[in-house]
């Protein structure tokens, strides 16, 4: 009887200790920062930085007295922002740049030749109201190569070139299809600059989100979506760009390259549907930014919501670069 009492006790003995052993080992480790820090979480500290960007970024926007989207990726690092990122916004003709590669992939698989002659009959013009230099050069109509029409449409976002490159290519289920095999599932395009001139309800049917546009930034940018040589016309066209100068370019450092496709509505009762601009800017850290900014139904003036874009891209620039 004594031995099991004494066993016992040896045993009860031994528990006491390890107990008191690993809570001594707890205290240490509390007691430790270094313990500490590699331990516990910190996405508060690493979020702390993209917090106040976007509460930079809200704080722009209320000024476009509308809603705002934005997405912004650097593509060589991931680093990214959003607001309203996955919502739809009306495209109007931010839409001609996946309408251009959807034309030069035709270019590509053989169907198409940049050379080739391509009637554009007077009936084929596009309103008055439409941006078209091709309408105010030759009113009567003319005969132009592929490759022109194309940089009418990407580099003037003339509305005759876009409407008779998509009748070339067999109509906008084309381009959606193209979208779809690339991988790009949030971009549709679903009328012509025509329908969207006679029926301003019609452009909220060509719709994007701002991530799915920053999608197929990336993938032009990593030759993905389209061959080196037409992916290094596509985005001398965007840089070439005269238009809108005052959005995405509006801020940045002179001589910052950025290559980039804008796209504006017209105003009814006082409402603006869309005011856009999309583009890759090139970091002096030689990275690249890919940036989408949509400005949707905005009561403010074209000052104030091209000043919007070019106020929340620089924030964006100044936080990435500063990085």
């Amino acid at each position: 009887m004594k031995r099991i009492l004494f066993q016992n006790l040896r045993v009860f003995l031994f528990i006491i200790i390890c107990l008191g052993f690993n809570f001594g080992c707890k205290e240490i480790r509390k007691e430790n920062p270094a313990n500490a820090s590699s331990e516990l979480p910190t996405p508060e500290v690493k979020d702390k930085p993209k917090s106040a960007l976007r509460e930079q970024i809200k704080q722009i926007a209320d000024s476009a007295q509308g809603k705002v989207g934005v997405a912004a990726t650097v593509l060589e690092t991931g680093e990214s922002i959003g607001l309203n990122e996955n919502e739809h916004f009306p495209m109007q003709s931010v839409y001609k740049f996946p309408i251009a590669m959807a034309v030069l992939k035709q270019v590509e698989q053989g169907n198409l030749k940049p050379e080739q002659k391509i009637r554009v009959e007077k009936s084929d013009l596009v309103p008055k109201q439409l941006r078209s230099p091709i309408r105010d050069r030759f009113p009567q109509g003319t005969e132009l190569s592929l490759s022109e029409l194309l940089k009418y449409m990407v580099s003037d976002s003339d509305g005759t070139a876009c409407d008779v490159l998509l009748k070339t290519i067999g109509g906008v289920d084309v381009v959606t299809k193209y979208l779809r095999d690339i991988g790009v599932g949030d971009i549709v395009v679903a009328t012509t600059e025509r329908e969207m001139a006679e029926d301003n309800s019609a452009q909220y049917r060509n719709w994007t989100s701002p991530k799915a546009a920053n999608d197929l930034l990336r993938l032009l940018h990593e030759g993905r979506a389209l061959s080196e040589s037409n992916r290094a016309l596509l985005l001398r066209w965007m840089t070439e760009t005269p238009t809108s100068s005052k959005r995405i370019k509006g801020l940045l450092p002179a001589g910052t390259v950025a290559a980039h496709k804008t796209g504006t509505s017209g105003t009814v009762n006082g409402l603006t549907a869309a005011t856009n601009d999309v583009g890759l800017i090139t970091l002096p850290t030689g990275k690249h930014l890919a940036i989408s900014i949509f400005v949707l139904d905005s009561k403010a003036d074209e000052a104030t919501r091209e000043e919007v874009i070019a106020k929340i891209t620089r924030a964006i620039w100044d936080e990435f670069v500063k990085g």
